[in-house]
């Protein structure tokens, strides 16, 4: 993890400036997730969608051999500004401890109207 200036409240610890990985490790990239369960249920809110979400990167990081601490480099989109405090809440609970790289858009609308939140991610592993 590089971190030449301090990361800014609220989301010091929750990640990282820049992240370097070792030569010759897997790099697997996650495609965009959203928030419906493999059963097709989709929750109503902000909060649900997006710990659902993560637990589908889980997911595709699991059939790989790989655990959320494998991320180096997670892109948000969400669909509503008003979200953006539920989303550090949520991201520090469910990556506590993990520091990817991360940037947060704004979008206009994901594929479905219903979708507030979509996720991606890379992950590097030895």
């Amino acid at each position: 993890r590089h971190d030449p200036f301090p990361v800014g409240a609220p989301y010091r610890g929750i990640y990282a400036h820049g992240v370097e990985t070792r030569a010759g490790a897997r790099t697997l990239y996650v495609s965009g997730q959203v928030g419906e369960t493999p059963e097709g249920h989709l929750p109503a809110d902000f909060r649900g969608q997006c710990e659902q979400a993560l637990l589908n990167v889980a997911a595709v990081l699991g059939a790989a051999n790989m655990t959320l601490k494998d991320i180096v480099k997670m892109s948000f989109y969400l669909v509503r500004r008003e979200d953006m405090d539920t989303l550090i809440e949520v991201r520090k609970e469910v990556l506590d401890g993990v520091r990817p790289a991360i940037t947060t858009l704004f979008v206009a609308g994901l594929v479905s109207p219903n979708w507030l939140v979509e996720i991606e991610a890379v992950a590097c592993a030895e």
